[in-house]
């Protein structure tokens, strides 16, 4: 199931004699402990001795600590460094702030700070609503987290979860143009996050909620849309939605089936698995059976407290299928995984219904080794970038935010995540079509702009755009 990865890669600073042969050696004894040679450098050559850097691909921390005992037992080769490149891109952090004009002159500083900064004050103050178009408000959303559900990390707090935050900042400006900023609080109290997000609003042109456990993820939003003018979207809930929809619906075409049709399984009862039931009902899908640790969640069965799972009680399995998730896949056409490794087993997909379309999307595990399930399905999906077909949340929320700065939405409506998982299904024309091909690549440049023009128009039509605030610059 391992594979090399450059998130497990190190660059190896090397010296040793400069003759013929040793490069070979080198190259050996790395393929050996089973290392993938990337790029390599030479650094110099000083008194005969050669200096080089080694990138080498790994596929986990243990795998990379053998390769560089293996280098450090090649004769004649002195070890001068070791550096993890994913620790090294982390240095200092990855983002910054940068000036959009400069502060070079006595007039510079006159405009961008006092006197001058004083005459847009009081525009504001009479006009709150024009911050948007002077201040960095239209351009700019905070990325929310309080660190409780990091990746596939869990409950690991606030500090450690600020690489993720900035990581996705990255995203935010890379793809969309959009300037994020990391806000990590040092709370996992609802009440203290969303009173925390009001007096943050005044900065911001939007919100994304990020990494923040369920079901208080839920209420966090809800509170959030109801009290705030800019919109409040957690992506990993109707992110993963929309990316689902739109792989989704490619993913049928493949198989030659139809969504209001078809029978869908869901393993994981969060709040993701929650949205895409939610999303997938609200687009005709009717046969969805939700799972959590103890089974499909039907009318019958005690959910405790836990509204997330309530509300899937009430909304789906409207034939009360019970049991294990192996009863639940029995005869569907569609599973589609957002809990953990191994849950589903190659027995259960041979049981599926014919042609069946298997999205097993945790990370960095999936539900089901894809190579694995590959014979026996028409189309497979995971969310690692590894494998074809990833369903990877970057190609909704860039351009679902750029498209709502745009026409300064007020909130996020169904509509637009409908819109914005057409356009991403349409980046795929009919031609381009495959099993292995139901998705663009993240790196697809035309995907944030379409996102950003169909959410646009779904806010001006679903009527909670309060208007273009002017070019971005």
């Amino acid at each position: 199931m391992k594979r090399h990865t450059s998130s497990y890669s190190i660059v190896l600073r090397l010296r040793y004699p400069d003759r013929p042969g040793m490069l070979g050696h080198l190259a050996s004894a790395i393929g050996e402990a089973n290392g993938l040679i990337g790029d390599i450098k030479d650094l110099g050559v000083r008194q005969g001795d050669i200096t080089r850097e080694i990138v080498v691909s790994a596929c986990d921390a243990e795998h990379c600590e053998r390769i560089v005992k293996r280098v450090q037992g090649v004769p004649d080769v002195t070890v001068l460094e070791t550096a993890d490149r994913t620790f090294l891109v982390h240095d200092g952090g990855k983002i910054e702030v940068r000036l959009k004009t400069p502060v070079k002159t006595q007039d510079d500083l006159s405009m961008v700070y006092t006197p001058g900064v004083a005459r847009v004050c009081r525009a504001i103050h009479a006009d709150p609503a024009s911050s948007f178009a002077l201040t960095i408000r239209r351009n700019t959303v905070a990325v929310v987290s309080d660190g409780s559900a990091v990746l596939g990390l869990g409950n690991i707090g606030p500090v450690a979860a600020m690489p993720v935050m900035e990581g996705k900042c990255m995203l935010f400006k890379g793809f969309a143009g959009v300037d994020a900023f990391p806000i990590c609080l040092d709370t996992q109290n609802v009440d203290e996050i969303v009173r925390t997000c009001e007096y943050l609003a005044p900065t911001f042109g939007g919100i994304n909620l990020e990494d923040i456990s369920s079901p208080r993820c839920v209420d966090i939003e809800e509170q959030l849309i109801e009290k705030l003018e800019i919109p409040v979207f957690h992506d990993d809930q109707h992110g993963t939605a929309v990316v689902v929809l739109a792989a989704l619906r490619n993913a049928l075409k493949v198989a030659g089936k139809d969504l209001a049709a078809v029978r869908v399984a869901i393993c994981g009862a969060g709040a993701a698995g929650a949205a895409i039931a939610r999303l997938l009902l609200s687009v005709g899908c009717r046969q969805i059976v939700v799972c959590d640790r103890a089974g499909a969640i039907s009318r019958d069965r005690s959910v405790g407290g836990n509204r997330v799972k309530r509300w899937i009680a009430e909304n789906t399995n409207p034939e009360n299928v019970t049991g294990a998730l192996a009863d639940a896949v029995r005869g569907a056409d569609v599973f589609i995984g957002v809990s953990g490794p191994d849950l589903l087993k190659v027995e259960d997909v041979r049981r599926m219904a014919k042609d069946p379309v298997v999205f097993a999307l945790a990370n960095p595990d999936p539900e089901i080794d894809p190579d694995a399930v590959l014979p026996y399905v028409r189309v497979v999906a995971t969310g690692r970038s590894d494998y074809p077909n990833q369903i990877n949340n970057v190609l909704c929320f860039p351009g679902l935010f750029r498209g709502m700065l745009d026409v300064r939405a007020r909130r996020v409506t169904e509509s637009m995540k409908i819109a914005a998982a057409e356009a991403i299904a349409a980046a795929i024309s009919e031609d381009q079509l495959r099993p292995d091909s139901i998705v663009p690549s993240v790196f697809d440049d035309r995907v944030a702009p379409a996102v950003a023009k169909a959410v646009a128009e779904a806010a001006v039509n679903a009527g909670v755009a309060v208007g273009a605030v002017g070019a971005v610059g």
